[in-house]
């Protein structure tokens, strides 16, 4: 038989305040998923924190407890939608994104260089100042 955490409802014991936990520093496509309090063998038990994969357009909520009737309820991790989403996943909000950076072949109408202007309508798309028509290489920005 195990000793992992079982799941209870309510319990009568306030868990403790939270440990300090170094962060380590940051891990591209992770998250880093502070430690809390588990209830286990009928008391609280401190579980570490540790990385999580990344879910682009969402945001990690921990592991935390609320009291409720003089009794606490440890409520479980979970991803929630981020603020306003990020179908592109280029950093900017759905709302404040005037364009859809994913390329030419989806919705959108991609952007390579990330200057806010959709491809289609980028006049020197690598910005070496030499304008597409006239670039031999429009996605080249050496200018070579």
């Amino acid at each position: 038989m195990s000793s992992g955490p079982t799941r209870v409802d309510y319990v009568t014991v306030a868990p403790p305040p939270p440990r300090y936990e170094a962060v380590p520093g940051p891990r591209a496509g992770y998250v880093w998923a502070p430690g809390y309090w588990d209830w286990r063998g009928n008391r609280h038990e401190w579980i570490g924190g540790s990385w999580v994969p990344a879910r682009p357009g969402y945001v990690y909520a921990q592991p935390h407890w609320v009291q409720r009737d003089g009794r606490w309820l440890r409520e479980e991790a979970r991803w929630e939608r981020g603020p306003y989403g990020d179908r592109d996943h280029d950093g900017i909000p759905n709302r404040y994104d005037r364009h859809d950076n994913r390329g030419e072949h989806g919705r959108g109408h991609g952007d390579r260089d990330h200057d806010g202007i959709p491809n289609r309508y980028d006049r020197d798309r690598d910005g070496d100042g030499v304008p597409n028509r006239y670039d031999r290489r429009p996605d080249n920005p050496r200018r070579d």
